[in-house]
């Protein structure tokens, strides 16, 4: 082999290996690809839904109704965020209410039509309960069909959020910003 073909195989491995250092990074700690599992979150988001997940927002500064990933044992959940550390929350006859104070939550309002077609709530009634430190209170907008912190994953810490989804991408047919 000359110079020339051993140079220019040095300069494709070369672009290749840089190509999959910054793929790594980027998909470790930037940006990720994550598949919805299950019904929990209709209508906000629905089963295989593949959505991009921004790993560099993960702060202290949640915010009540952001939809988070939450990293379990075996799998990732996606919920929203209903109650924040030191809040008191409280279900009463499908009004949610946090520190005393009725909360609106207006991504409910299908699921809720649903529910009173039913002839039944759409959430339980529980609390009132007092988040701890360092803990977030999250649910399924799907809440008859969701596990969350009511029956199941209990209190969410925040070391175990993930990151924020961003936007979904597949199906193309369905390509939104996520809110």
């Amino acid at each position: 082999m000359n110079n020339h073909i051993i140079n220019e195989i040095k300069s494709w491995a070369k672009s290749i290996c840089i190509a999959l250092g910054v793929t790594l990074v980027v998909r470790t700690f930037i940006f990720a690809p994550y598949i919805v599992e299950g019904a929990s979150m209709e209508p906000t988001l629905h089963n295989h839904e593949k959505i991009f997940v921004n790993k560099l927002n993960v702060t202290d500064n949640f915010k009540r109704g952001e939809i988070v990933i939450i990293k379990g044992i075996d799998v990732n959940y996606v919920k929203r965020i209903i109650a924040l550390p030191g809040d008191t929350i409280e279900m009463r006859k499908d009004q949610l209410f946090i520190n005393g104070v009725q909360f609106e939550e207006s991504y409910l309002s299908k699921n809720r039509k649903q529910a009173e077609q039913k002839g039944s709530l759409l959430t339980g009634d529980f609390g009132p309960e007092i988040v701890p430190e360092n803990n977030y209170f999250v649910m399924g907008d799907n809440r008859l069909h969701s596990m969350d912190s009511r029956n199941g994953l209990g209190y969410i810490q925040k070391e175990t959020i993930v990151g924020k989804p961003e936007f979904v991408f597949l199906p193309f047919t369905q390509i939104r910003n996520i809110k």
